[in-house]
């Protein structure tokens, strides 16, 4: 069973992984006034959403935001825009296989409806120098970060780690000329000419983070992930120097983890990628060999986005930066948090689409590319549109990158967005933002709508419903619910209640305080309560919400009437 719905691009059937179709009364029937903000209020960094039929929202996976004593932060939304908090996070740090030290990044959440589990994949690093050895050979082997899988019965969680190890997969590049072994720490520095770079011995593993599962239409299961620039020197014509950098590949996983009810098996590589490096490079020796074996395998992948297969000039913005930091930082690129899409043109044939984030997240560069493909494994061809996202200081909007793909709920997979972490200025923490995206394959293109100002809502929200259960002799407790029924966060700085009292009694007077309406004692008469959402505009800050059904209509406030 692939976590995939169907959804339509440019008129044509695509798959678009992860979202489950929403059941509500009709929702495209429904149309409503209400817009949102993209406004800095929900920390997040790395941010995958998916929507959950179960509880019928969105929820929303971050490296961070989580409490004290937990891994990655968790949010839900009826709309994808007013999110709540869930407390605590994902993973509790003293849970049962915790393996990771630090580096607990991009955590991705994926459904099995015929087992009924949640899996969460992350990234996460080891410092234990046995440890280190036993994945990546050298105990001093810096960014020594594998992927881990944690379980849940539920999208709130808590998950916990299938094993106290990674996914069994040991990437190994036998071509790779491991320079490091011509370096000092803090191995800032690398060979000055590419001749003396290829002196090193051939092969390295590979440090992999970032990771994201995409079920194929043939049933195959592929991970991509993205190699951390470290130990990754690749010699550049261009800027006569070495450079270090992270570039995406992908690889098929086995289905056994997939299948299993008791979600007890750990994700593994595919036959078909496992051990294919085994003997290279022949006659491999290291100094530590004796001390550290390493791993018994050498396992293969698909090289999928690199400065190599197809330069970008946007993509060269850390290429000076030893010079620029005085000494302190590595000339550095950066391709990371990748996501994949499958569609379909109008001529039936099938059309990859694969997102990325582009240069460091603290810099004016940080950005979002895309690439195109016939096939999973490509080759992919990055658009030259490149970026498609990135900072706008004009708009306030700083660090746009690393998101996720989902469509709406109610809109049958025609309306997409890109949820992703953006900043309101140069020095502020990362912040859950959303955006339109916009897929058409028959001309190869992605690109964003607008993501500042008053943003209409996604679809299938509509209609809202709004309820008023009296809470004590003088105070009523309302809710809020979307059209499959979530229930909106009253306290969340994008909604707000306002009440006022019909044929009021003197001069009494009602007050609102997130969810709770309260009138003095002894008060006659009724109190009307309106739904409003925060507009960007300074002159009208609040908006009431105004729904109709069909493609016209005056429409009607969204209120309820409580009578006292």
């Amino acid at each position: 069973m692939k976590p995939s719905h169907l959804l339509t691009v440019s008129g044509v059937i695509a798959s678009l992984p992860l979202l489950a179709s929403a059941k509500s009364p009709n929702p495209a029937r429904w149309h409503t006034n209400a817009t949102y903000v993209n406004d800095a209020s929900v920390i997040a960094a790395d941010v995958y959403v998916r929507w959950d039929d179960s509880t019928n929202a969105y929820w929303a996976y971050s490296t961070e935001g989580a409490d004290a004593g937990y891994y990655f932060g968790i949010y839900t939304s009826p709309d994808m825009s007013t999110w709540r908090k869930v407390p605590g996070g994902a993973i509790r740090n003293d849970s049962d296989n915790v393996w990771a030290e630090d580096w607990w990044w991009a955590p991705e959440c994926y459904y099995n409806e015929k087992t009924g589990w949640y899996f969460l994949f992350h990234a996460g690093r080891y410092l234990n120098a046995s440890k280190i050895a036993e994945y990546f050979k050298y105990p001093d082997f810096e960014e020594a970060s594998k992927i881990g899988v944690a379980v849940s019965r539920s999208p709130a969680g808590p998950f916990v780690s299938i094993a106290d190890h990674p996914i069994d997969y040991y990437p190994f590049d036998p071509e790779y000329h491991d320079i490091n072994l011509l370096m000092s720490p803090p191995y800032l520095v690398p060979p000055s000419t590419h001749s003396e770079g290829l002196t090193a011995p051939n092969g390295t593993y590979i440090p992999s983070i970032d990771p994201n599962v995409f079920w194929d239409h043939d049933g195959s299961i592929w991970l991509f992930f993205s190699r951390n620039a470290y130990r990754n020197w690749i010699w550049s014509d261009e800027f006569e120097r070495y450079i270090e950098e992270s570039n995406i590949y992908g690889v098929r996983l086995d289905e056994a983890w997939w299948n299993d009810p008791k979600a007890k098996t750990m994700p593994a590589v595919h036959k078909s990628f496992r051990d294919v490096n085994k003997g290279k490079p022949e006659g491999w020796v290291t100094s530590v060999n004796e001390s550290f074996p390493g791993p018994t395998r050498k396992d293969g992948f698909v090289p999928i986005i690199s400065y190599a297969l197809q330069p970008q000039v946007w993509e060269n913005a850390h290429v000076y930066d030893y010079q620029a930091s005085n000494g302190t930082s590595k000339n550095r690129r950066w391709s990371e948090g990748s996501t994949t899409i499958r569609t379909v043109d109008s001529y039936g044939e099938p059309v990859y689409f694969l997102t990325y984030s582009a240069n460091n997240y603290a810099s004016p560069d940080y950005g979002v590319g895309y690439a195109y493909a016939k096939s999973v494994d490509g080759p992919y061809y990055k658009s030259g549109s490149n970026p498609i996202l990135s900072q706008d200081a004009s708009r306030g909007i700083y660090s746009t990158g690393h998101g996720s793909i989902i469509a709406s709920a109610g809109s049958n997979g025609k309306e997409i967005y890109y949820p992703h972490h953006a900043r309101p200025s140069t020095d502020a923490d990362r912040y859950l933002y959303n955006a339109r995206l916009f897929v058409e394959p028959d001309s190869l293109y992605m690109g964003f709508g607008a993501d500042t100002g008053d943003l209409r809502v996604p679809a299938g929200v509509a209609p809202y419903s709004i309820s008023a259960r009296k809470n004590g002799s003088d105070a009523w407790e309302v809710t809020v619910t979307s059209a499959q029924g979530a229930a909106f966060d009253l306290a969340s700085p994008q909604n707000r209640l306002r009440a006022e009292i019909v044929g009021q009694n003197g001069n009494a007077t009602v007050s609102v305080n997130g969810s709770t309406v309260s009138v003095p004692e002894g008060t006659t008469g009724e109190v009307r309560v309106f739904y409003e959402r925060a507009r960007a505009n300074a002159t009208l800050p609040w908006a009431e919400v105004v729904q109709f059904e069909g493609h016209v209509g005056a429409g009607k406030t969204v209120e309820t009437t409580i009578r006292l």
